[in-house]
């Protein structure tokens, strides 16, 4: 069990070293994330590809992570946490180094599948540790309040991330981003306990044996059904949406940045604050169906961009001492972000804390976290080609209102199957009970 907090609320976690050792595994790897999909954009225009050729951006991340999450999740399972949490932060280093050398297309896609590497130990062994070092009965507000500091340290990746790559460009930028990795790599080698997770015997049953079992849960088969149809949609507003505004409005990147900010800023404010209440609603699953529903709607507005010169007029701005032109696609694009946050604020502390304790039954959290992961690489390698495709064969519109139709038919079918087999009453409180 993890040191005592001061008190059961966002803040008094900020007390805990082991917290906030942790934490900053999911600030390194968050700010990454966010700065480089903005740099995303530049390459795009920089190599003049097409949608399609985009959607491989995407694809390239998440196609490495389809193959490595299960087996990746056992060995977090059997293993010293720790010491997988530090060779993830390292490679993340290796990563920003990578993209200081990339000439062409074909390099951008090679180094996003390292990325997705990186990223995924981070995220998947970052998540485990976070649900097996939390306090009894407060694993809802551990899991929000990590996601909490994922989504600002996101928000300040967009902003300064974005700025800059706007005045000094890609070097200086990633060398940034490896100092923040690096200092998150002395924090955890520092303050986090050694073996944080890791309690199931290898001995005990295979990885297929435990897969296998979390499989014949009801509960694990509708929310693997929903990450994988509900990646489809939001891969493709990732992948797209700074690249939508970059290509076709010009926002340069300080302002896309500011964009995508929107949204962390929604996600950062709110997510805390709803992990604690799953901690204390009987019906968590219903955060899962309305932030999916918020976050469809979202999706619905982005394309609305293209007619908001009709409404909107254009403004001029003064930052970083020049006069900025914001088109009328600007406010609109910023709102849809910041309905997609509300959205996702929602959805993640339920949707992560449901997998934490449907694993739990088989002290297998790692791997019911591995499945939740893979569900998601399905869609992730498919739908940011697929909405590529989609666009190019039809139109924006069209493309961004088949990812926001994918959201909401799996968020109807997942309400559905999961109500026949709910997680049972013995699981801890905000594990469905």
């Amino acid at each position: 069990m993890s040191e005592e907090t001061s008190d059961s609320s966002s803040l008094g976690l900020l007390t805990n070293r082991e917290f906030i050792a942790i934490s900053s595994t999911a600030f390194a790897r968050s700010q990454a994330y966010s700065t480089i999909l903005i740099a995303l954009a530049l390459y795009a225009d920089m190599f003049q590809t097409t949608s399609t050729m985009e959607g491989l951006f995407g694809t390239a991340f998440a196609i490495v992570q389809l193959f490595i999450v299960l087996p990746l999740g056992r060995y977090i399972d059997t293993r010293n946490s720790k010491r997988i949490l530090l060779f993830g932060l390292l490679l993340n280093v290796v990563v920003f180094v990578g993209f200081m050398f990339v000439e062409n297309v074909t390099h951008v896609i090679l180094v996003r599948v390292l990325q997705g590497t990186a990223a995924s130990i981070l995220w998947l062994t970052g998540m485990t540790v976070v649900g097996e070092i939390s306090e009894d009965g407060s694993r809802g507000l551990w899991i929000g309040t990590y996601n909490q500091v994922g989504a600002i340290s996101s928000l300040i990746g967009d902003i300064v991330g974005g700025l800059l790559l706007y005045v000094y460009g890609f070097q200086e930028t990633y060398i940034a981003l490896s100092l923040v990795t690096l200092g998150a790599f002395f924090s955890v080698l520092l303050f986090l306990r050694d073996n944080p997770g890791g309690r199931k015997d290898p001995e005990d049953s295979s990885g297929r044996e435990t897969i296998e079992m979390l499989l014949g849960r009801s509960a694990i088969k509708a929310l693997v059904f929903f990450r994988l149809s509900f990646s489809v949609g939001k891969m493709a507003v990732i992948t797209f949406l700074p690249i939508y505004a970059y290509t076709e409005f010009g926002i340069n990147p300080f302002m896309v940045g500011g964009i995508m900010a929107g949204g962390k800023l929604t996600k950062a404010i709110t997510q805390g604050k709803v992990g604690h209440w799953t901690d204390r609603i009987t019906h968590t699953h219903w955060f899962i169906l309305a932030g999916a529903l918020v976050y469809a709607l979202g999706t619905a507005l982005i394309p609305l961009a293209g007619f908001a010169h009709v409404y909107i007029p254009d403004t001029t701005v003064t930052a970083l001492g020049e006069e900025m032109a914001l088109p009328g696609a600007f406010f609109v694009l910023f709102a849809a972000y910041a309905v997609l946050g509300i959205g996702d604020s929602l959805r993640l502390p339920a949707s992560m804390a449901l997998f934490v304790g449907e694993g739990e039954q088989f002290d297998a959290v790692a791997s019911s976290l591995s499945l939740r992961s893979i569900a998601w690489k399905v869609g992730q390698v498919g739908g940011p080609v697929l909405v590529g495709a989609i666009w190019d064969a039809t139109s924006v519109l069209v493309a961004f209102w088949t990812a926001s139709g994918f959201i909401v038919v799996s968020s109807l079918v997942f309400a559905w199957l999961y109500s026949s087999d709910p997680v049972p009453e013995q699981v801890d409180a905000v594990g469905g009970d």
